[in-house]
């Protein structure tokens, strides 16, 4: 048997039909785990990194400045001595300590309002989301109203509340309004329903688990994604809160450091003042290191509790 023989014109067309099989194999496959590249998008992200970036950048490098240097110096820049440790043990012996009481009433706000907002935050939730009961819907309507409705315009009529109740200037003022957070509500509303399978609900009641162990026992595992969520949000707001306290609290020795803050800036505008500045800078910094903390501390739980409606989708 002879081998077969091939014409020039066979191997010409047949050269032709394989090449281009490697470009085929250059060409790029994009995946969810390899994007294609934007570069617009990636522009936009490093604009909105230096915008983020940048405060507290300026916040930082003024922090270590003197009084002096901090207004004869560009201010994205260090000038004269590194008076950062000097500006800190300042600002936290200034006026008596002043500075460290305003630390511990923001915590005390925190904590019982912001932990409080996210604990009935956490039950309507889950109660609304696994029982069926008359006005559901108007709880439902009256829920994403109250999400609509700002803060600010509920701040008069509270005041006038207090007032009668004899409540202002205490740190309950501060304190009760605190404990309502419909949008912490709202989401664990939404979290609840899809973290908490009915099914395993109903089989640890035919197991003869009761509804409170069921809940701690069962659910409440499931819940803590959404439970840093909400209170990483309630936390936030509530160490930031400027207003309410603002129309509440006359006494400095209930300020929060919002409050308090401002009344060190206020002191350059004041017959007699003394201007402090390079301390309401760093009392600025010092403010926001817990919330970094926070945040770093939790960012796994807040990130999955942010994905988990579009993983379950």
């Amino acid at each position: 048997m002879t081998a077969p023989s091939f014409t020039a014109d066979q191997t010409s067309r047949r050269s032709t039909h394989r090449a281009p099989a490697p470009l085929r194999a250059t060409r790029r496959r994009h995946s969810p785990d390899r994007p294609r590249r934007s570069v617009l998008l990636t522009a936009l992200m490093g604009l909105t990194t230096v915008y983020a970036l940048l405060p507290l950048a300026w916040l930082l490098i003024n922090a270590t400045k003197t009084q002096k240097s901090l207004l004869d110096s560009f201010g994205l820049w260090f000038s004269g001595d590194f008076a950062l440790w000097d500006n800190i043990t300042q600002t936290l012996t200034y006026d008596d300590g002043i500075f460290v009481r305003w630390l511990l009433n923001t915590l005390l706000y925190v904590v019982v309002g912001a932990g409080g907002a996210t604990f009935l935050a956490v039950l309507g939730g889950y109660g609304l989301a696994k029982f069926d009961f008359t006005g559901k819907r108007a709880v439902f309507a009256t829920v994403i109203g109250a999400v609509a409705v700002p803060a600010t315009a509920l701040a008069v009529p509270t005041f006038l509340m207090f007032s009668k109740m004899g409540l202002t200037d205490t740190p309950w003022a501060v304190i009760i309004p605190s404990l309502i957070s419909p949008f912490g509500l709202y989401l664990m509303w939404v979290f609840a329903a899809e973290a908490v399978p009915t099914e395993l609900l109903e089989a640890a009641r035919v197991d003869g688990s009761g509804e409170l162990r069921t809940f701690f026992k069962v659910a409440l595992p499931l819940l803590t994604p959404g439970i840093v969520t909400v209170l990483l949000f309630t936390m936030v707001q509530t160490w930031n809160n400027y207003f309410l306290p603002l129309i509440m609290i006359k006494n400095p020795d209930w300020y929060p450091l919002t409050l308090g803050l401002d009344a060190w800036n206020e002191q350059a505008s004041t017959a007699g003042g003394q201007p402090v500045f390079n301390l309401v800078i760093t009392g600025s910094l010092l403010t926001i290191v817990p919330l970094i903390i926070a945040f770093l501390l939790l960012q796994r739980y807040w990130q999955s509790g942010l994905a988990a409606g579009s993983v379950k989708g």
